[in-house]
Formats: structure tokens, sequence, C-alpha cells
């Protein structure tokens, strides 16, 4: 058994008494330590600084990792205990789990450090980022339920509610653009809209989403606003300016190392808890359950995300710059000529940047692929793959992967053109050298013609 350290900041999860015959229990239906709760829409606070505050767990004989339990059932001593957790009087604020899908101790544990990240009474993790989204939206919305969401999203997504939703729950959805405050007021069904839903930063345009704004139609109108953080963690805390919800894809960026799926629901412990009830939660019977040893992985990596992101965003600004000065078309939230520059400066944790994505629009997909095929193959600057996060640069042309679920008018209306080039900005390697290698896959292109020195021939 682990030392018991005198601070609240850290505790051993066996230290409290697991007496089964002990009478009475717990109002909470489940433990799980949350951050101190801010007035909506407060905003403040470095989430590093929140995430080293929260409850540090030692391992079961004293190592200074927790623990992973893998088991899938839990015993218990006494056959009246087990009709007591059923019927929840008895839960794992108490040290009492039934079974994996429902509660697991490692999971539980690094739900309460996204919980910190993110500023929310609670959080939950799940198998996948799309799981994390689904279960809440059919959580929220019930059978034909309506959703107001931004018409640029993650493909996933955009397909998840124009088609999958509509066909298996009746969920409908209206896409607007969220820039137009008025548009967003005018689409909420009153008594029907139950989610308004966008990205903090979208995927893959980079518009960024005025969540204040946002959040203060979502109150006058009775709904809830759901904010993907997948793009920004750290740099963004939705929740804090408002955000009733916030969704990850796990995956990326605070994964970090492009091998493990998984996501996270941060939100009110009323609504996490909803979610978990044993007749009516969709996370407890659709079961996207998370495993417990992938759940260690990500709780060893929460620590140092705060470091890899100001490098991811310190690089991304840097070679958005310098592309942009190479006649390149650059978009990217930290140049100032970006429309939502200002709008993410407001809203970022001081000191994060402005992101670690960043978007080159080659005008055609072919002069996309082949700006592309160079970066891989002859100059080494980075992988022609999906996703994001990674500690090397990943790039893709959006209109033909991970946006490929939308028509091409979906793709219009969003801003996603056939040429446009999204890169996840890697920290391996020195800047110097990757930008060097950079430079020499844009020389592989069609050199400008000097008769258009006043338009940079990688517009044309």
């Amino acid at each position: 058994m682990a030392e018991t350290i005198p601070s609240p900041a850290f505790s051993n999860p066996k230290s409290t008494s697991r007496d089964e015959d002990k009478d009475g229990g717990s109002d909470k239906k489940w433990a799980v330590a949350p951050a101190a709760k801010k007035a909506r829409g407060s905003g403040g606070g470095d989430p590093a600084v929140a995430l080293a505050n929260a409850r540090h767990e030692f391992g079961e004989h004293g190592g200074v990792n927790m623990s992973i339990e893998a088991s899938a059932t839990f015993t218990v001593m006494e056959a009246e205990t087990m009709r007591r957790m059923f019927s929840g009087e008895l839960g794992p604020d108490r040290d009492f789990y039934i079974y994996s899908r429902h509660f697991n101790p490692t999971v539980l544990n690094l739900g309460r450090q996204m919980a910190a990240v993110e500023g929310t009474e609670a959080a939950y993790c799940t198998a996948s980022g799309m799981s994390a989204i689904s279960s809440v939206l059919i959580q929220i919305c019930g059978a034909g339920g309506h959703v107001v969401a931004s018409r640029c999203l993650y493909g996933g997504t955009h397909a998840l509610l124009s088609h999958f939703l509509p066909r298996s729950c009746g969920i409908r959805t209206t896409f607007v653009d969220i820039d137009d405050l008025d548009a967003v007021r005018a689409a909420v069904k009153e008594g029907e809209t139950k989610v308004l839903y966008v990205e903090t930063v979208a995927n893959p345009t980079l518009a960024v989403a005025d969540v204040p704004r946002l959040s203060a139609i979502a109150r006058e109108k009775g709904t809830m606003l759901v904010v993907d953080n997948t793009f920004a963690p750290m740099v963004v805390s939705p929740a804090r300016l408002g955000a009733d919800v916030v969704v990850h894809s796990v995956s990326k960026f605070i994964s970090g190392g492009a091998d493990i799926i998984a996501g996270a629901i941060c939100g009110p412990a009323s609504l996490v808890n909803s979610m978990m009830d044993l007749h009516q939660g969709a996370l407890m019977l659709l079961g996207p359950t998370m495993n417990a040893k992938v759940a260690f992985e990500i709780s060893e990596r929460l620590p140092h995300l705060s470091l890899r992101m100001k490098e991811h965003c310190h690089r991304a600004l840097e070679y958005a710059t310098r592309m942009r000065k190479a006649g390149l078309k650059v978009i990217y939230p930290g140049l100032d000529d970006h429309p939502h520059h200002d709008l993410l400066a407001s809203i970022s944790n001081p000191g994060y940047g402005f992101g670690g994505m960043l978007c080159v629009d080659m005008g055609t997909e072919e002069r996309a692929n082949k700006l592309m095929h160079h970066l891989q193959n002859t100059t080494q600057f980075g992988l022609m793959a999906v996703s994001l996060g990674y500690y090397e640069t990943l790039m893709s042309c959006s209109g033909s992967s991970t946006s490929s679920e939308m028509s091409p008018e979906e793709k219009t209306r969003a801003g996603i053109s056939p040429g446009l080039v999204r890169l996840s900005v890697g920290y391996s390697g020195t800047l110097e050298q990757r930008w060097s290698q950079f430079e020499r896959a844009l020389a592989l292109l069609h050199p400008p013609p000097s008769s258009h020195k006043q338009q940079p021939a990688l517009l044309l």
C-alpha cells in the first residue's frame, strides 16, 4: 500500500476506507475530484497550472506513477455490497467498482486530469474522438433533436451530423457560417435546438470560433454550446470562455505520438453522470470504453503537453511567416492578415501562441500533391499522413482526404479549396534544418517567370 501524502493535490486511490459494512453512502454517483468551479465565461487561468494542482495518484506499492488497473470486473466481500453498488449507493467515490465499461480507476484518473486541463467539473475518456462527439450529441439531443453547427467541421463530424444521426436518431442539423451571429440566432429553433456545435479552430480552414459570443447566444436560446477543442488544447480553454461541453480527439496533440486512438468529454458533472446512467446513459449503454493501459499512457504525457504545444505553435508561426515571404498563400491565425487573428489573440491563454496547424493553398490538387511529394520523398521535411499533433510534421490535401466526406458544394461553402494543404507542424530536428528542407522542396516546383515579379508564381 502506498503512503498517503498529506496534501489535497496528492492522493492514493486506496487511501479512502472501503468499508462495506459502513452505513450510508455518497450522494455522488462517482468521484471526479473536480476542478474549482468557475463562473461561466470568466476565462483566465493557465491549464498547465490547473493540471499541476490536480490530484496526483501514486502506485499501489508507492510508485511515483499510478498503477494500471487492467481488470475488466471487480470483486466484493459481501453479496449485499453488489446490490448497493447497482443501486448507486456505493460507487467509485468510495473506491467501489463494478465493471470497467462503467468505471475504471485508471481511466477515471485521466478524466480528473482532463477536467483540470479544460476547467470543467468533470470529464470522461472514451475509445475515440468520434465516440466522444457522437455520445454527447445523442445524450443531449435525444431522438428528433436539432443541432446548429458550423458549416466547416472535420469531415467525419460533418458526415455524422449530415447522414448518420438523421438516419439513426432523427437528429437534424442546420449548418451555418458561425461568423454570422445573426444567422446563428436565426437557425436556432425554439424548443427543438438542443446543441450549438463548433470547433475552436476549424478543421481544416483554421477559422476561429468566437466562443464567448456563441456562448452568450446559447444561453439566450437555452441550448448547450459544445466545442471540439482538438486543434487547440492548452491554447484555448473553451469552458473557461463559456462553453458547456468540450470534446477532444485525444489521439492528436494530447497523445502526441500518433500511436493511440482516444477521446474525451469535459463538462458538467450532471451531464457526465447522466451519460453513465445504467438505464439512459449513452456512454454506459453504447460502450465506447477506453482501455486502462491507454489511459495510463495518456496520463503520463499530459504533464508535458504545455511544453509540446508551445513548440508546435512557435514553429508554426515561424514557418507561416517565412512561407508568406516566399510568396505562398498561407492560412494561419498567427499572421496579422488572418481574419480571426485578433479574435484568437483575445481568447487564447497567454504564452501558447496561435496553434500548431497551418495551411498552404496551392490552388489545385495537382500542385498540392507535387509539393507534398517533394516535401516527403525528396527533402524529408514531413510525412504525407492524416491526423495531427505528432512530433513529425504531417501533411495532407484536405479536400481529397479528411474532408472527402463533404460534397463539392459543401466544401466550397466551407472554404476548402482543391489545393489546400493542411500541415500539422512537428518539432523534431532543428527549425533551421526543417526550413532548409522546405525551401529545397519549394525550389523544385516551377520557378516564377521573370515577367511576373509582382505576382508570386505560387499563387497562380
